[in-house]
């Protein structure tokens, strides 16, 4: 059995009720945070969820509602005394930044820190990301403002969840939602980088996607009534906003 908890649900500007999207996948021995916009540790306290159990952290791209928490993160970890080793994925584009980040904070002066690896992602097309036994994780680059990736997750089973991140309307997400049990797919609007909940329902059918998680929406003041409905008038009422702590067994 596998899980995925939804820990943000919104789009750049977060409201007290929704964090900016973020999500943690459980399955097997392995627990796979994706992106720290915040620090989560409260929230996988919540869970039911130690520290030291996450074996990996996926940061999709270098924008700050996406990883302005990772720096903080690893520190509570580290002061919690946390042993375990932690492998951070992510294009060049991100790590390369994340690392000067965390050398900005000297934090190779911390003392005992425990092993983190950065794996650097290629842009190759369903990468490989992560092969576990009872799943495999595959990135492709999307179509953002900045380097970014999305992903497909492919249980044993033979579930499959997929997962845009942020992207402009494209033919890769499309092939990483191909007959996906779950599409999670961002919201914000039709505007550069971005795509709208219409858009992202038109692109669920066409890859046979069973349901539709929309994520990274408008929230509090910007909200829109429209999002769902959008969404619903073109994949029917498999289509869907994710809320925090919304969680999904797959």
């Amino acid at each position: 059995m596998a899980k995925l908890t939804i820990l943000g649900s919104s789009s750049a500007i977060a409201t007290e009720d929704a964090e900016n999207a973020h999500m943690i996948f459980q399955s097997g021995e392995r627990i796979v945070l994706i992106d720290s916009p915040s620090n989560p540790l409260l929230k996988l306290a919540k869970l039911g969820m130690d520290h030291e159990s996450v074996t990996d952290l996926i940061v999709t791209h270098f924008h700050p509602d996406h990883v302005s928490g990772v720096p903080l993160f690893l520190m509570d970890m580290w002061l919690r005394g946390r042993k375990s080793p932690l492998t951070v994925y992510g294009l060049a584009h991100a790590l390369d930044r994340l690392e000067n980040l965390m050398d900005a904070f000297d934090w190779e002066q911390w003392p005992d820190f425990f092993p983190v690896t950065f794996k650097r992602l290629p842009s190759t097309e369903r990468y490989a990301a992560i092969q576990a036994d009872t799943f495999n994780l595959y990135t492709s680059e999307v179509q953002h403002m900045i380097p970014t990736v999305g992903m497909r997750i492919e249980l044993a089973g033979g579930k499959v969840l997929a997962y845009s991140c942020d992207t402009a309307l494209c033919d890769e997400v499309l092939r990483l939602a191909q007959d996906a049990d779950l599409l999670i797919h961002e919201a914000a609007g039709e505007f550069f980088g971005h795509t709208s909940s219409k858009q992202a329902a038109a692109l669920a059918l066409r890859a046979n996607a069973k349901k539709l998680a929309l994520i990274h929406y408008p929230t509090g003041e910007f909200a829109l009534e429209s999002t769902l409905d959008d969404a619903q008038k073109v994949f029917g009422e498999n289509a869907f906003l994710v809320k925090d702590m919304m969680t999904f067994t797959l």
